[in-house]
C-alpha cells in the first residue's frame, strides 16, 4: 500500500514523542505554508498561526492542553515524552466568525504533511483559550480554534473495526499501545445508488 491512503492510514492522534528529535519553527512554517494552497469557504482564508519550537513556550502550551479525554489515568505525556513542536491555529472573526472547515481542512493538511516527513500529531480543541490569549497577547479578533501538537510519535497506534454498537472509544493496552476503534464502512455508508 503507498501514497494517499498509507498516508491517511499512518496519519494517527500521537500523545507520546520522543523528546530527543528537536523541531526548528523552519519546518513547522512549511506545513504552515502548504495550509495556504488548501480550500477555503469562499476563499476568504481567515485562519493565521502560531508556531513554536520554544521550549518555554512549548511548556506553557502543553499546560494549558488537556491531552485525552477518554484515557481516565492519564494527565498527559512526561516531560521527556512532550511534543517537540506545536501550530496554533488561530481564526480572524474579522474576516469570518465560523471556520470550521477551514480549520478541519488546514489541520489535516498540516498532520499529514507532517506524517510525510515521519512526524507525527494531535489536534486539540479542548484548550484553556483565554489563559493563552492573555499570555500571548492575541488581539481580540483572533480567536484561538486548534492547536495541534509535534514531534516524532513514541508510540504505537493500532487502528481496529468497532463492532456495531460496541465502544468508538480509544484506549492503551498493557503493552500501552493505543488502540483506536473505527466504525466500519457497512455502518457508516448509508446509501448506494
Amino acid at each position: 500500500m503507498t501514497g494517499l491512503k498509507q498516508l491517511v492510514l499512518t496519519t494517527r492522534s500521537y500523545r507520546r514523542f520522543d523528546s530527543s528529535l528537536k523541531l526548528k519553527s523552519e519546518e513547522l512554517i512549511e506545513l504552515v505554508k502548504l495550509t495556504r494552497f488548501t480550500g477555503s469557504a469562499a476563499n476568504l482564508q481567515p485562519l493565521k498561526y502560531i508556531v513554536s519550537t520554544n521550549p518555554g513556550t512549548n511548556r506553557t502550551i502543553y499546560q494549558n492542553l488537556s491531552w485525552a479525554g477518554y484515557l481516565n489515568n492519564w494527565n498527559g505525556p512526561v516531560e521527556n515524552e512532550r511534543p517537540a513542536g506545536y501550530i496554533v491555529i488561530l481564526t480572524d472573526t474579522n474576516i469570518r466568525e465560523n471556520a470550521d472547515i477551514d480549520i478541519g481542512l488546514s489541520a489535516q493538511t498540516i498532520l499529514l504533511a507532517a506524517s510525510e516527513r515521519g512526524l507525527g500529531g494531535c489536534m486539540f480543541a479542548s484548550i484553556q483559550r483565554d489563559t493563552l490569549t492573555k499570555l500571548f497577547a492575541i488581539p481580540q479578533n483572533l480567536k484561538i480554534s486548534l492547536i495541534i501538537a509535534l514531534g516524532k510519535p513514541l508510540e504505537k497506534v493500532v487502528i481496529e473495526d468497532a463492532e456495531p454498537g460496541s465502544s468508538i472509544k480509544y484506549y492503551r493496552d498493557k503493552e500501552s499501545v493505543h488502540h483506536v476503534p473505527k466504525r466500519t464502512l457497512e455502518e457508516i455508508l448509508f446509501k448506494v445508488y
